[in-house]
């Protein structure tokens, strides 16, 4: 066959043959278990990775059977996305996240809002807890049950603005005519998260910046910081609510229409965004 794995590759593409495809599933079967790692995190520890992996091995088969050697793009950057998504469609099946889970997850993240409206600054944990009355240990508790709210529905309404200024998710997806216009809002996306970012609190910033810049997991993170991977988990979901709420009504956003900036910036939140822009655009709906 020659040349390795390009050789398969055209080896496949040629005849479509059924061992060949099992020998490029193998090859790139790491790829699946790097994604199902990725995902996991902050699922419920009843949530096995083995079979996330094997939600996503379908998304594999899928990119497999679809992917075009002769467009010269790297076959895991046109895998990965296809293996995420079959692995969350899969997780939306299951339909896991209890609503009132979801209901403290919003109620945590308005709590955000509102006290860095009249504190001006990032809140302490205690003054969360306290204005969610709250014990510390309860706080804890509640950000250990809402880590794993993650997958958002493409019609979820955000929060967030008067009732004619609220969107959905769906409305924040782009286009395929994009224009300057889009361009300009991608790039003010950018520039909102970097400025987010750069405003939260050390530990914080560096769970983010380890886990989407540098792509540790955080089991990884927990070794460097010193802590459990519990731990980590937790700065992680509070990094993202902090996120969500700084960029839920931010002033220059004022005035726009909620198909603009403001709602991508909410769904980049959405989806965990919080590392250096030129790394993390907003991809997706989870860790």
């Amino acid at each position: 066959m020659g040349h390795g794995i390009d050789g398969l590759w055209a080896e496949y593409k040629k005849t479509g043959a059924r061992a060949l495809r099992d020998q490029l599933i193998i090859h790139y079967a790491p790829v699946v278990k790097y994604v199902a790692g990725r995902v996991s995190v902050g699922l419920p520890r009843h949530v096995d990775e083995a079979d996330l992996a094997s939600y996503g091995i379908i998304g594999l088969i899928d990119a497999i059977e679809r992917f075009e050697p002769l467009r010269k793009i790297k076959f895991e950057t046109y895998a990965i996305p296809r293996i995420k998504g079959a692995i969350i469609d899969e997780l939306r099946s299951i339909d896991w996240v209890p609503r009132s889970v979801r209901a403290k997850a919003r109620a945590v993240e308005q709590s955000y809002s509102k006290l860095e409206s009249t504190l001006h600054r990032t809140p302490t944990d205690a003054e969360v807890a306290a204005d969610l009355e709250m014990t510390d240990a309860e706080f804890q508790t509640a950000l250990r049950k809402i880590s794993f709210v993650g997958v958002v529905a493409l019609d979820e309404v955000f929060r967030g603005g008067d009732r004619s200024d609220r969107s959905t998710l769906g409305e924040t997806l782009p286009d395929s005519t994009a224009g300057p216009m889009d361009t300009f809002e991608v790039k003010e996306t950018k520039e909102a998260l970097i400025q987010a970012v750069s405003q939260m609190a050390e530990r914080e910033k560096t769970v983010l910046t380890l886990y989407y810049y540098e792509g540790l997991t955080l089991a990884e993170i927990g070794d460097i910081l010193g802590v459990t991977e519990s731990r980590v988990c937790q700065i992680h979901t509070k990094a993202v609510l902090q996120l969500r709420a700084k960029l839920a009504d931010r002033p220059e956003a004022a005035g726009r229409r909620p198909d603009a900036s403001k709602a991508k910036a909410k769904a980049a939140a959405g989806s965990g965004a919080g590392a250096p822009a030129s790394k993390r655009v907003p991809t997706s709906a989870t860790g």
